[in-house]
This record gives structure tokens, C-alpha cells and sequence, in this order.
């Protein structure tokens, strides 16, 4: 998982959206494309849906899985094809962390800052009002984290659609929001790459190198163990034994999973006395985080607390780690694809890289979808209900990809 700092942004960032300088910038983009993430080629399909619907006079709202770091440049491969320049809800920290002149490379593709530990009012105006008066399609990216599970899209967060149905109540034209699917296929064997670092990943652990034994035999292995390691960590002994004892199938290591993210965000909901309003884990830690930030730019907190602050926000660090946890995603006979993430996930989480190393040539497919429209507001209910919504006609996009890879 990323780990990003989190605290108050210095400042909000607008986009700079244009034309022009997206094709100043592509000779630069097609280079890093290929220097840093070895994505050989980017196929685009469906852009003909977006490119008509902008021109009825609707709101284009483009809603895809978050699949990797690089799927900016698939992104842009497509959107840079449309009439009008997109605009791009980006989360701060990518800001803060950019050298300046990849900054203003973002700002130029339409890229704009969002705080999403906190109510970012300029990030929601500018989102609302994209949709409600212009044609240029606006990009959230509704899962608000890579969890490096390109085949399995997760819950999407209740904001994209939030922001779709104010921009109808205000702009009284309808949006048109599109299911988009980005997927990653290698062209190279990454096999020999992948093994060492599995050994690596096996020495950190303490496991025996197993160095003859598939590689999805392999990560379930470490999976065991990861789940084993955590729940020494947070569990008393007699609960990490009862834990043990319920088996290592992919169900019951599901169910000890869910009950450790529920006693690490249980024992930080209390020590900062937050009632947790939903039981859906992004938001959960959402509020921990909002909480955790303005405690340490408000009240000048002791070193003491300053320090136990930090171990909060380490700790909802780990429940997100926790949740991208899927034992059943290397279950049966499992692509080189799904194989390669899961290990990018635990070179993440393991061994102290901030991203994960590339690993091989790929090809991008990038697929816009029929989209859903929102024609009137509705309730917190129709919200949950259209997400979930937008969420399954992805999935059955990505579906649809990986279908025919394996055909």
C-alpha cells in the first residue's frame, strides 16, 4: 500500500488544464511511460461513448478502478484524444511529493489537488462545477486507494456519486457517469524477478526459502504468515491462538482478517473517542485520520501524544493494508498478473518499499463502458445504490478483458 504523510495540505492546487500542452508534454510522458513503468503499448476502447455524450450536453463524469501507479498514463493515452481537456481529482499528497516541473506537468493535464481526510471544499466546488457547466470530462477515482487487486474492483466511496447529483440539482441537465476499466497484461515473463523477491519476502518472515514451489503456493505461504504476524501484534495470546485454530482455508482466513481490521480500528475509535458512523472500512479511516490531523495542528499535543498520534495513524495504515488482504485472489490457477500484485502489495507492506519495483514489459488496455446516468438528485440510499451500481459495470468490463486474455 502507499504510505503517504498525512496532514494538513500547505495549499490547494487547481489545474491548468490544456490542450496544447498535454501535446507538448506527451514526447515527455510516452518517455516516462516506458523508462519507469515498461508499459509497452496502451490500448483505448469506448471512447466514442465519451466523445458522444459530450456533445449532448451532459456532464461527463469518468469513474475507473484504481489498478496501479501508472494508470495516469492510460488515462491520459485516452482522454487526450477528447475535444475538450479532462480534470483530474488528485489526492494532495501527489502534489506535495511531485519535483515542480512534474507538478505543473500534472496541473497541465488537468489534474487538481483533494484532501480526503477532510471536507475539501474547493476540490468539491471545482468537481461540481466541471459537471454542471462543462463539457470536459471530469475523472474520480472512486476506491480513493491502490490496493493492487486489478482484477477486483472494491467498494466505491459515496463522494463520486455525491458530487454527480449536486452538479444535477444545480446545473439541471443530467450526467452521464462511465464506467471505465483500466487492466495491465505483461508482455514479458517477470517470473525470475518475482522469485527473488518472494525469497526476500520469506527471509523477512523468517520462513524457509522455498525456492522450488510455485509462486501462488508460495504467497499463500506468506499470506498465512502475514496474518499470523499481525495477529500477534494486536491480538492477545489466547485470541491469536483461537484465531489459529479456526483453519487456513481461504474462508476462514477472510474471517480473521475482518476480525483483526475490526479490533485495530475498535481500539483507535476509542482512544480518540470516535464514533464510527458506518462500518465501511475507507470511511472509518477517514474520520480516524481527520481526527489525527487536527489534533496535531490544533492543540499542540506533547511529545507523548504526538507519539501516540503517530502510532494511530500507523495503525490505520495496517487496517488498510489488512483490507487489501484477499486470500481467495490466488486461489485456483491464478494469472501472472494477480501473482505479480499480490507480491508488489507485500514488497510494499514488508519491506519498507514506497512503491513497488516494475517488473517486466506490459501492455495497458484502457475501456469506457455504456454509462449511467444521473438525471435528479436523490438520497444517501440512491447514492450507496448507483455506486454500487457503477462499481459492477467495471467489474464486468475488467471481466470482460480478462476473458479474453484466457481465451
Amino acid at each position: 500500500m502507499d504510505r503517504y504523510p498525512y496532514y494538513k495540505p500547505p495549499q490547494w492546487w487547481s489545474s491548468k488544464a490544456s490542450r496544447l500542452w498535454m501535446r507538448l508534454w506527451r514526447p515527455w510522458r510516452k518517455w516516462q511511460q516506458r523508462r519507469d513503468y515498461r508499459i509497452a503499448s496502451i490500448e483505448v476502447r469506448g471512447l466514442e461513448l465519451v466523445r458522444a455524450t459530450m456533445a449532448q450536453n451532459q456532464g461527463v463524469l469518468v469513474t475507473p478502478n484504481h489498478a496501479g501507479h501508472a494508470d495516469c498514463f492510460l488515462l491520459f493515452e485516452a482522454l487526450e484524444r477528447l475535444p475538450v481537456p479532462p480534470q483530474v481529482m488528485t489526492a494532495w499528497q501527489v502534489f506535495e511529493l511531485l519535483p515542480p516541473l512534474q507538478r505543473l506537468a500534472y496541473r497541465h493535464h488537468g489534474c487538481f489537488s483533494i484532501n480526503r481526510e477532510a471536507n475539501d471544499l474547493a476540490a468539491y466546488r471545482w468537481s461540481v462545477r466541471v459537471l454542471e457547466k462543462t463539457s470536459a470530462p471530469l475523472v474520480i477515482f472512486p476506491e480513493g486507494e491502490v490496493y493492487h487487486l486489478n482484477d477486483c474492483v472494491t467498494e466505491f466511496r459515496d463522494g463520486t456519486l455525491s458530487i454527480a447529483m449536486s452538479a444535477v440539482k444545480l446545473g439541471k441537465r443530467p450526467v452521464a457517469c462511465f464506467p471505465c476499466a483500466l487492466k495491465y497484461f505483461f508482455v514479458d515473463d517477470p517470473t525470475p524477478e518475482l522469485a527473488a523477491v518472494i525469497t526476500r519476502l520469506e527471509e523477512r518472515l523468517g520462513l524457509a526459502v522455498t525456492a522450488d514451489a510455485p509462486l501462488a503456493e508460495r504467497l499463500r505461504r506468506f499470506t498465512i504468515a502475514a496474518v499470523i504476524q499481525r495477529e500477534r501484534q494486536f491480538l492477545a495470546e489466547s485470541e491469536a491462538a483461537a484465531a489459529r485454530a479456526l483453519g487456513e482455508d481461504d474462508a476462514a482466513l477472510a474471517g480473521r482478517l475482518e476480525a483483526l481490521k475490526r479490533v485495530v480500528l475498535e481500539s483507535i475509535e476509542e482512544r480518540l473517542a470516535i464514533v464510527p458512523l458506518s462500518e465501511f472500512l475507507p470511511e472509518r479511516i477517514k474520520r480516524i485520520r481527520q481526527a489525527i490531523v487536527e489534533r496535531m495542528s490544533e492543540s499542540a499535543p506533547d511529545d507523548g501524544e504526538r507519539q501516540r498520534l503517530e502510532e494511530d495513524l500507523e495503525r490505520a495504515f495496517i487496517a488498510v493494508q489488512l483490507h487489501s488482504y484477499r486470500p481467495d485472489y490466488l486461489a485456483g490457477e491464478p494469472s501472472i498478473e494477480r501473482v505479480a500484485e499480490t507480491i508488489d502489495k507485500y514488497e510494499e507492506d514488508f519491506l519498507g518499499v514506497r512503491s513497488a519495483n516494475i517488473r517486466g514489459g506490459k501492455r495497458g488496455v484502457i475501456a469506457f463502458g455504456e454509462p449511467l446516468v444521473v438525471d435528479k438528485p436523490g438520497s444517501r440510499a440512491d447514492v450507496a445504490r448507483l455506486g454500487e451500481e457503477l462499481r459492477r459495470r467495471v467489474q464486468t468490463l475488467i471481466d470482460g478483458i480478462e476473458a479474453e486474455r484466457r481465451a
